[in-house]
């Protein structure tokens, strides 16, 4: 089957379009397409895998039910913005929701999302709480320890982990996934929106169950460094500069001003080490570098009462500051440009 440049089907359109996007999910693949479809049947709608060239049987399996099932003609181009907008190109609905193949969409979310959405035209978007399956890795505590205002219901800035978005509002925008960001496709898509004047808001109430990875979590950071996940807020400054939306990049990340301190941290070590200072005794120096690399691991160990998760932030922070410098450095591609694929299955 060759390759297709087509940017969307020709099919009509429909309510509600819930595009999958999966690489090997196997094991949550039948879930996530059985709520699925479950959940566009109470409102009307069609269900769009988009995979990203998976070596299990995600496609196999999802291959027995009544969706369409896209998929990129080009492994190198995985990342985590191509999968949005791949099936984004071959969705039709006036309403669109993102869903990762490890999630399961819960009942009762779409038709609050979508009253919510006609009585506020103004707001682009919409999600609900996150029910997290995995509560035991050293991320996850992290980012409850965090306490992520954006995950709250409420007015928001982002819709992390998935949220239906109007179609019309995403048009305006550009395009819905910048295909060519490793990660914080979603929080790109808010910033693009918001410029353009509309709002975000989260439900009270449950929209999916993630399972998340169960992977270690030193080891998580390795894989994340190899696919790149790791340079996706590097990547998001870039696609940014000089454009509307890089003020509320510059000041809508937190985590941006942390590794930008971590690169100040290196610099002082650096100039600790090699810096011509011929009145301060090498013993001296030496002594300043232990003290100021090891205050970081300090200060956390104080304030996670624990070694272990101590050292996991400063080596997670390290591992970020360099990818975000490997992100801002990489050559980008156009984020809006059509997506090749092939198409596995239609819809009946």
């Amino acid at each position: 089957m060759k390759p297709s440049e087509s940017a969307a089907p020709t099919a009509t359109r429909c309510r509600v379009s819930i595009i999958i996007k999966a690489l090997n999910e196997e094991k949550r693949i039948v879930a996530a397409v059985q709520t699925a479809l479950a959940a566009v049947q109470a409102v009307g709608g069609e269900v769009v895998l988009a995979d990203s060239c998976s070596s299990d049987a995600t496609v196999a399996l999802a291959s027995s039910y009544p969706i369409r099932i896209v998929q990129l003609a080009h492994p190198s181009q995985r990342c985590c913005g191509v999968g949005p907008q791949l099936g984004y190109q071959h969705s039709t609905g006036e309403f669109v929701y993102i869903l990762d193949g490890d999630m399961e969409m819960l009942p009762g979310f779409l038709p609050e999302a979508l009253a919510f959405l006609r009585a506020h035209p103004g707001v682009a978007g919409v999600g609900g709480r996150v029910v997290e399956m995995n509560t035991s890795s050293l991320e996850y505590l992290a980012r409850v320890e965090r306490g992520s205002g954006h995950m709250q219901a409420g007015p928001v800035d982002r819709l992390d982990m998935g949220g239906l978005y109007r179609r019309a509002a995403v048009e305006q925008a550009g395009y819905f996934s910048d295909s060519g960001l490793h990660s914080y496709e979603e929080f790109d898509l808010a910033v693009r929106l918001r410029a353009r004047g509309w709002a975000l808001h989260r439900l009270a109430i449950d929209s999916v169950r993630h399972h998340g990875h169960d992977a270690p979590p030193y080891a998580l950071l390795m894989r994340r460094w190899r696919s790149r996940y790791i340079c996706g807020l590097g990547e998001v400054v870039r696609a940014a500069w000089g454009q509307p939306h890089l003020r509320l990049v510059l000041t809508g990340v937190r985590e941006l001003r942390l590794y930008a301190a971590v690169l100040g941290w290196w610099l002082i070590l650096l100039a600790l080490l090699l810096a011509p200072l011929p009145w301060w005794p090498w013993g001296e120096r030496l002594a300043a570098f232990l003290a100021v690399a090891l205050a970081p691991l300090a200060v956390m160990a104080w304030r996670k009462r624990s070694a272990g998760k101590a050292l996991f932030s400063v080596v997670s922070w390290c591992f970020n500051a360099a990818g975000l410098v490997r992100g801002l450095l990489a050559p980008r591609r156009p984020a809006c440009t059509v997506v090749s694929s092939i198409q596995i299955r239609n819809a009946p």
